[in-house]
């Protein structure tokens, strides 16, 4: 198997990324966690009460051989709005920022070169307030956290929330995604 490599997104609800990047081709692992925070080990209801400075985010797991860090962050900017600090949707708080958590140079200039083709694009009515940071530890989040769409997709905030992105997701990378 080829060597893999990690991107790790924060863009509201960890739910959302997730159930959109475990569907691209390439992508060998997603998992819900925290980053960006000074408590180890935080609880899903310390970053809740936003007291801990960590982001709700996905770290991918990716073969770059079949899937790129640019295509991750075309599907990034395609699923959420990176123009809304601290919010996505109805879901308002510090730890629903929009982040790009970067592991190398490679990734922090590809990210800062992405962000500024865009806003030379002029793609968003607003200015793109996504942040680009060194990536810190990843902590992983609670077990119920992991694959929630999948196990939940009955649930309204799935209904209402995380399948409307899938469909946009489904919509424009209808040729990237797994086969079902």
């Amino acid at each position: 198997m080829a060597k893999t490599q990690t991107a790790v997104f924060g863009g509201g609800c960890f739910w959302c990324l997730e159930a959109v990047f475990q569907r691209l081709k390439g992508v060998v692992s997603v998992e819900s966690g925290y980053m960006g925070g000074v408590v180890p080990n935080p609880t899903y209801k310390q970053v809740c009460g936003e007291n801990t400075g960590h982001v709700e985010v996905v770290r991918i797991t990716y073969n770059p051989d079949e899937i790129t860090f640019h295509d991750l962050l075309e599907v990034l900017f395609t699923i959420h709005d990176p123009t809304t600090l601290n919010r996505q949707g109805n879901d308002v708080g510090t730890q629903y920022r929009s982040v790009i958590f970067y592991d190398g140079d490679m990734q922090r200039d590809e990210a800062r070169e992405y962000i500024a083709a865009l806003e030379a694009g002029n793609e968003y009515d607003a200015p793109i307030v996504t942040a680009i940071e060194p990536a810190t530890t990843f902590w992983k989040a609670e077990d119920y956290h992991q694959q929630y769409f999948d196990n939940n997709s009955r649930q309204p905030y799935c209904q209402f929330v995380i399948a409307p992105k899938l469909h946009k997701f489904q919509k424009k990378f209808a040729q990237q995604m797994k086969a079902s």
